[in-house]
């Protein structure tokens, strides 16, 4: 079984100015340059709300497999949602203000709540392939 979550033709830069908050709107756009330096790569939506960068094939021991990208972000409603491996990042994350966690995710409220260069540092860890950082 596939991830239900694929990439989609939708321009990253297009969905973000159609957001219907400024804030949203701003902190999106401000994240894609950041993501898109910091990797190299073109953003590629996933879904109808995820930018997501890079990509990589896994597969599991009971066999669902699949394609995922690397790093992302969804300026979602209540948050802005940083998709990467947060289990791994706990020194950087003890320094980056404001923020709660999931299994792979950094909530937000504002991209202001974060210190630019540990959220730099942050994005930089999490384009870092797992065992490098």
């Amino acid at each position: 079984m596939a991830n239900k979550t694929q990439p989609t033709p939708v321009d990253p830069a297009a969905y973000l100015d159609g957001l219907p908050k400024a804030g949203q709107r701003e902190d999106g756009r401000a994240l894609l340059a950041l993501m898109s330096q910091v990797s190299g790569e073109p953003a590629v939506m996933w879904g109808p709300t995820m930018v997501g960068f890079g990509n990589y094939h896994y597969r599991y021991a009971s066999g669902r497999e699949g394609d995922a990208f690397r790093m992302g972000f969804s300026p979602r409603s209540t948050a802005l949602v940083l998709y990467g491996d947060a289990g791994r990042l706990s020194d950087v994350l003890a320094r980056l203000g404001p923020h709660t966690t999931g299994k792979s995710c950094i909530y937000l409220k504002r991209l202001s709540d974060a210190d630019p260069a540990v959220l730099r540092e942050l994005v930089e860890r999490m384009w870092e392939p797992p065992g490098e950082a």
